[in-house]
């Protein structure tokens, strides 16, 4: 069986997940080799240290995501590789790439995996459905490759092997010739660590009562290098931008450690965060939904709990 990961970049730095797919790629045994398309392939050799065979292509041009540019690429690397298997991100970029790719194949494509298995060659993919109350299994019963994209962190990142190669592929200019041109990226003030990337996130909800407030979740993430992120309730009351959104209409995020302030766990909150491995959640309401998923719960007043957490994990991180 031939695996093709395919890398996610932006601006030349590559993102987790990456990593993640070839560790997954991995996990079902056979071939992995890995795809990666950007402005110039200075980042492919992180690739490489990873142990598998690397198709790198660079061009000014595609400096900046396009996905109709991308797919074009990608689909003549599949149509002359013709793996078994192709592995893509979850995440903003990889959603329109991955989907794209599979139609431009007519292949199936299952998405947003938290697990895959092989069982007498067959590979089968483990998708949360109903906001994380049903899991179901998809497996492909159409010709050609089967195109699976992952959440991220729901995967181990693959370790250093030796034995990686890169191979600079000639971009074909023609595959270039799309409808939308990008010319320029604007990122949107954030946190400093990625919020679908880190291991470690604190949320804020309506609990805080007030923009002014919201810098408690700051410095709670700040003591803990975590990322920030917030309910939907204050994102649209205006307190903190929708680039923070956990749940159904946000991001959905896996970290090993999840912290809820003020948080009540309506349940369109709870579809982005529910899988995280540990979940803590403070509340001064002993009856918050919040606390039916959570691992631990602080019932107590957030403006007394989480100065006291701030000061005792500076203490701690010295």
């Amino acid at each position: 069986m031939k695996i093709l990961t395919i890398a996610e970049q932006k601006e030349n730095q590559l993102s987790n997940i990456s990593f993640e797919a070839i560790g997954a790629g991995r996990s079902l045994g056979g071939e992995v080799v890995t795809a990666f398309v950007a402005g110039d392939a200075a980042a492919a050799g992180k690739l490489v240290a990873k142990g598998v065979k690397v198709f790198a292509f660079a061009h000014e041009a595609l400096k900046f995501f396009n996905d109709e540019a991308y797919a074009r690429i990608l689909k003549s690397l599949i149509d002359r590789e013709k793996p078994d298997i192709v592995i893509g991100s979850a995440t903003f970029y990889g959603k329109a790439l991955i989907s794209r790719l599979a139609a431009l194949s007519g292949s199936a494509m299952a998405s947003d995996c938290t697990a895959l298995t092989l069982d007498g060659g067959t590979v089968t993919a483990l998708r949360p459905i109903y906001g994380g109350n049903v899991l179901t299994k998809i497996q492909n019963n159409r010709p050609g490759p089967f195109f699976l994209s992952l959440r991220p962190k729901a995967f181990a990142e693959a370790t250093d092997t030796p034995g990686g190669t890169v191979v600079n592929e000639a971009v074909d200019a023609s595959l270039l010739n799309t409808r939308a041109k990008v010319t320029s990226r604007v990122s949107q003030s954030g946190g400093k660590v990625s919020l679908t990337e880190a291991d470690i996130v604190v949320a804020g909800g309506r609990g805080i009562r007030g923009p002014e407030n919201f810098k408690l979740i700051e410095d709670l993430a700040e003591s803990l290098g975590a990322a920030v992120g917030a309910s939907r309730a204050i994102v649209d009351a205006g307190w903190t931008p929708y680039l923070f959104q956990v749940g159904q209409t946000g991001k959905t995020v896996n970290p090993k450690l999840y912290i809820a302030v003020g948080i009540s766990g309506a349940v369109q909150h709870l579809v982005g965060m529910r899988s995280s491995k540990t979940i803590v959640a403070v509340n001064r309401d002993k009856d918050a939904p919040i606390f039916s998923i959570a691992s631990y719960g602080i019932v107590g007043d957030l403006f007394e709990v989480v100065p006291a957490l701030v000061k005792k994990f500076k203490e701690l991180r010295g």
